[in-house]
């Protein structure tokens, strides 16, 4: 997984470009969702959301998705789970100092958003992390906010 993710980062331009496509595409399916219920489809849709992100970002299903404003490397991964930048034991190397096999994933990810379009969006802070949303789809939360600011636009009330 480390070698995928540490890749990835590398390419955070296309999966920029890939997350950009994809995420128009699934709040589209709001209606979809509403249809059948958010509650119904939030385990299979958390089983392939773990397997896909899982694969290439080494995901911990935090249920907050920061990835396309960290240079699509998960903050999750941080041994301290620092959700804002790195830690001050980072080594001159860039490693980590709890993990010193591991390139510190805030250097991963400054170096990923430097790549990116949105590179700059590492700059937002980050809100602290609410573990009860963990092991939960963060794909459908992202539809559900996008779905709640449609219908604060267009006066919608569904």
């Amino acid at each position: 997984m480390y070698s995928v993710r540490r890749w990835v980062v590398r390419h955070s331009r296309v999966f920029e470009f890939i997350y950009n496509v994809f995420e128009p595409v699934i709040a589209r399916l709001d209606p979809v969702w509403r249809g059948i219920g958010y509650a119904r489809v939030e385990g299979p849709v958390t089983a392939v959301e773990r397997a896909v992100k899982g694969f290439l970002f080494d995901c911990k299903m935090c249920g907050q998705c920061a990835l396309s404003s960290t240079g699509m490397s998960c903050p999750m991964n941080c041994p301290k789970n620092l959700r804002n930048g790195p830690c001050g034991g980072v080594r001159a190397n860039g490693h980590c100092e709890v993990k010193p096999d591991m390139k510190c994933v805030w250097a991963e990810a400054w170096a990923g958003s430097q790549h990116m379009k949105g590179g700059k969006k590492i700059h937002i802070v980050q809100k602290a992390i609410d573990f009860r949303l963990r092991d939960t789809s963060s794909w459908l939360r992202v539809v559900r906010q996008i779905a709640e600011q449609r219908a604060a636009v267009h006066g919608d009330h569904k």
